[in-house]
């Protein structure tokens, strides 16, 4: 096990924040070394080994080589999540392009899947950064995530929730990122930590939603319905199935080499 302080890579979006506050101001809080990127950002930190542990896009467990899973921690929805959008200037049949938000590795494996299997489409797909006036410009339709898709309206545009799209598909939620620790930071003692961190968090939702309201100009009462209805913060068993089943869809999609268990830090 690696000394303390641990080193973290978090999510700087709204969703994240309860599984990260009680990290910053819990108990705990001089055991770790907090730094804040987009999912994408720390996939590869980890990847890197920049990061012994990091709140990871889920698919990015199947692409890391020697990673564990937390257990019992996720951001995870059974729809709607208000957060991960498909954005369309037409109705989703007749998408031909489609922008992916690059901070998104999950999402945009979830987008493809849904496009596939649900609607039989293969739009092509064009990388670019979130702004949704660029993305439409070159375009049929956008992936949005995170807070700029939580934080907009979309006047005269089609908006599709991706959790709600799983949900109709499957039957299940879905897991949009888990907390990811490298095997050679892996202990019971850091599951204890992150575990009594969201813990703590979730006991002062009511500070979190006013400071976050501050942070992000959005009023206080989406931040707490968002984070207390929209989202959920557990990983259990039928978020493990929805979870084991978006990985045997992106292996089947091509969107992953093999599809290796879950194997959880205990």
């Amino acid at each position: 096990m690696n000394p303390f302080p641990v080193r973290v890579s978090a999510v700087s979006y709204l969703n994240a924040v309860p599984l990260v506050w009680g990290l910053i101001h819990g108990p705990s809080r001089d055991q770790f070394q907090v730094d804040f990127t987009v999912p994408a950002g720390c996939a590869d930190a980890l990847r890197n080994k920049q990061a012994d542990a990091g709140i990871i896009p889920s698919i990015e467990y199947q692409r890391i080589p020697d990673l564990k899973i937390v257990p019992g921690l996720s951001i995870s929805s059974a729809g709607p999540v208000r957060s991960v959008l498909l954005i369309s200037q037409f109705p989703i049949q007749k998408i031909r392009s489609l922008a992916l938000d690059t901070s998104s590795r999950t999402s945009a494996c979830l987008a493809q899947i849904l496009l596939q299997r649900h609607y039989q489409i293969a739009p092509r797909l064009e990388p670019e950064a979130p702004n949704l006036k660029t993305m439409l410009s070159r375009c049929d339709a956008a992936l949005m995530i995170g807070d700029p898709a939580l934080a907009s309206d979309f006047p005269g545009l089609k908006v599709y929730d991706l959790a709600e799209e799983w949900r109709a598909m499957t039957g299940l939620p879905f897991v949009f990122a888990v907390w990811g620790v490298r095997k050679d930071a892996a202990s019971p003692t850091l599951v204890k930590h992150f575990q009594q961190a969201a813990g703590y968090a979730l006991e002062h939702m009511e500070e979190i939603a006013r400071s976050e309201a501050k942070r992000t100009g959005l009023p206080c009462s989406l931040i707490r319905e968002y984070l207390t209805k929209n989202i959920d913060f557990s990983l259990s068993e039928k978020n493990l199935e929805g979870l084991q089943l978006f990985y045997r869809l992106a292996q089947e999609s091509g969107l992953t080499n093999g599809t290796k268990p879950l194997e959880f830090v205990s």
